[in-house]
């Protein structure tokens, strides 16, 4: 298989919402490929973060591509508001939803790219049908719901099984850093979402450059 480039999403969540704007350039100035956006419910997850309005706000600031990634129970009820508000990419989690194909194929008629998520504790062969019509396969390695939680590298061995099935773009998010984020790349992963250990380092720029160059 043809090795990908390896793409770089800030996750936004991680980032000084005093200045969100500013924060938005910095993670452009420093060569981010897109934005990633985490929004959490309270239901499937025990956290209340982002909604579609936060979404429309970072695209009137952005210039690079947002992905929303939806920790959400019934996503289907809520991607025409993430599309509407200027999201490039929704990424839904197989556990949320009954039908995934239906949804998929909803979000692609909005003229947006899709992507699948995986829980650490989710077995790959419960997205193996969806793989041929996904831009993304998000693998979490941590339990979705918080920042700043420790890398499991358990989750991170599912990279290989996806990658007997599928060639698009592979994501890993959760507790991402640069010896990680090495291991993932060996495995087979191309897309890394870091929130601490972008917005809480001294040169962001570096440790993204650092990120690509494996």
């Amino acid at each position: 298989m043809k090795k990908l480039k390896i793409k770089i999403a800030p996750s936004l969540l991680s980032a000084d919402f005093r200045y969100l704007a500013h924060e938005i350039k910095r993670t452009e100035a420093a060569g981010a490929d897109m934005l990633h956006v985490d929004v959490m419910d309270g239901n499937f997850v025990n956290n209340i973060t982002l909604g579609p309005f936060i979404v429309r706000a970072i695209r009137k600031a952005a210039t690079i591509p947002i992905v929303a990634h939806l920790m959400i129970k019934n996503p289907e009820k809520h991607v025409e508001e993430f599309a509407k508000a200027g999201s490039d990419m929704i990424i839904f989690h197989i556990e949320a939803i009954k039908n995934p194909k239906n949804l998929i194929y909803r979000i692609k008629r909005l003229n947006k790219k899709v992507g699948v998520s995986i829980k650490p504790k989710t077995k790959v062969s419960s997205i193996k049908s969806l793989l041929p019509l996904v831009d993304e396969v998000l693998v979490m390695t941590v339990e979705p719901g918080f920042g700043g939680q420790k890398f499991m590298r358990g989750p991170a061995f599912k990279i290989p099984k996806i990658r007997k099935h599928y060639s698009g773009d592979v994501g890993v998010d959760g507790g991402i850093n640069y010896e990680n984020a090495r291991l993932c790349v060996s495995l087979g992963a191309n897309v890394f979402i870091a929130g601490t250990y972008l917005f809480g380092s001294a040169d962001m720029k570096k440790s993204i450059r650092e990120l690509k160059s494996m």
